[in-house]
């Protein structure tokens, strides 16, 4: 059997994710564990990895395509060791990676619905056509003169780059109407929707209820020189659920001090006996935020779909914000309680960077009992994090510094780190809250109760 087909592995409960990059194409000698294709769902981007060597026989996925678990991404010649990648003159370059040539569909209908097949592209020079992996021109018989017009359900007409502009401002092609040669659509075209879209919206000003303000248009250039920065699709998420939680979610912020003089001291003696081991503050703030929460269930808990009810969870996972080129990632530490402090440094390590290289599944980021979002090593008095639902708290620790403390009748340098803990007031009281972080403090002030 020298032919495998190669499908969607396990990506955790995501559906129809979609697919933004291809990165074979039909020809291409592939090794095991190389990329494959690139998916984006709402909480990550992941890479689809080949589980053999061979050679890419056909591709059954292109950029625009939906997948979920099983989906087939392509054929695998696992034991053709010969064949080369496919780049012999202009035309096959420009053609999409899995390209058997077909006949024109035998209706416009027909030519709606083939955007998994193309056909030899014409000469270069003849129309100067721009195609994308997910342009589609049915192929014409000798006598007819051209190939329809894509028809409304049919995939726009646009290049990569504008595909890969339009999905980064979110807007939506099959909406833009093109410009451009036989209708393809142009940046311009894209900028054009955009605003259009931005000046026609209804005011909100005009509902009732909670609806806010409509924020006025304000064109920065009579100001001076601008540049416009998409946001990435992980920024643009995370704004969404970070501005639902805002105002969904009744906030409320409880700041205290924790003297972590004695922890950190015991951090450094563990990290001079096993230098290998990048044992950070961050991995003894987890031990110790799930003593807390075994103490005080209530903050391990989420309301249910009504509101009228808390489900307490037995389990306790963290979730650890990170800092990464696309925006803020939330992965999950499952088992905390059961874990030692040198396996929660090397697991902390290595999920900061799969997060960084955008190598996190979906169910990397789901689960978790509540969230720690450090600053410490950036700096920072306190602040106050936004609470990433379901949870009902999240924790924030800004920088340790050495202060003077007086203690038995003198003044004497400990090493203070803030503490905020913004909590769901329609779970959490304030007193509950105090208490909540006066164990923190407790907690990390004498590490051997988060050792026993």
């Amino acid at each position: 059997m020298a032919d495998q087909p190669v499908t969607v592995p396990n990506i955790g409960d995501a559906h129809d994710v979609e697919v933004v990059e291809v990165l074979v194409q039909a020809g291409t000698r592939v090794e095991r564990d190389q990329s494959l294709i690139v998916l984006e769902s709402d909480k990550a981007s992941m890479e689809i990895p080949a589980p053999h060597a061979g050679v890419v026989r056909a591709l059954s996925v292109k950029v625009g395509d939906k997948v979920s678990e099983g989906s087939v991404i392509l054929t695998l010649d696992v034991h053709d060791d010969r064949a080369q990648p496919t780049a012999a003159t202009p035309s096959a370059e420009t053609a999409p990676a899995a390209a058997p040539t077909v006949v024109a569909p035998a209706s416009r209908a027909d030519a709606a619905q083939a955007p998994a097949q193309a056909p030899a592209p014409r000469a270069p020079t003849a129309a100067g056509f721009e195609r994308g992996p997910t342009r589609t021109i049915p192929p014409a018989p000798p006598v007819v003169a051209e190939a329809p017009k894509p028809e409304r359900g049919a995939l726009p007409y646009a290049s990569p780059a504008i595909r890969l502009f339009a999905r980064e401002i979110g807007v939506d092609l099959a909406q833009v109407k093109g410009s451009g040669e036989s209708g393809r659509i142009t940046k311009d075209d894209v900028q054009r929707f955009v605003k259009h879209t931005l000046t026609a919206a209804p005011s909100a000003a005009t509902g009732g209820g909670f609806a806010l303000p409509e924020a006025p248009e304000i064109d920065f250039s009579q100001f001076g020189e601008t540049v416009i920065e998409p946001l990435t699709k992980i920024q643009r998420v995370s704004g969404r659920n970070l501005h639902r939680s805002w105002i969904t979610i009744p906030h409320v912020t409880q700041f205290d001090e924790a003297d972590i003089t004695e922890l950190e001291e015991f951090r450094k003696k563990m990290r001079a006996d096993q230098p290998d081991v990048k044992l950070t503050l961050l991995a003894f703030f987890m031990k110790g935020l799930v003593v807390a929460l075994e103490a005080m269930p209530r903050f391990n808990s989420s309301l249910d779909k009504s509101g009228e009810n808390l489900i307490l969870k037995r389990y306790f996972h963290i979730g650890v914000a990170v800092d990464t080129p696309n925006g803020l990632m939330v992965p999950v530490i499952r088992d905390v309680d059961i874990k030692g402090l040198r396996d929660l440094a090397k697991e902390l390590a290595d999920v900061s960077e799969r997060a960084r290289a955008r190598r996190l599944g979906p169910g990397d980021l789901q689960g978790a009992s509540m969230t720690i979002s450090s600053l410490g090593g950036i700096g920072g008095t306190a602040f106050t994090p936004i609470i990433n639902p379901p949870e009902v708290a999240v924790l924030g620790i800004s920088r340790a510094a050495i202060r003077p403390v007086h203690r038995n009748g003198a003044f004497v340098p400990r090493l203070i780190c803030p503490l905020s803990l913004s909590y769901d007031h329609r779970v959490v009281d304030g007193a509950d809250a105090a208490r909540f972080t006066s164990l923190l403090c407790q907690v990390f002030g004498d590490i051997r109760q988060m050792l026993l």
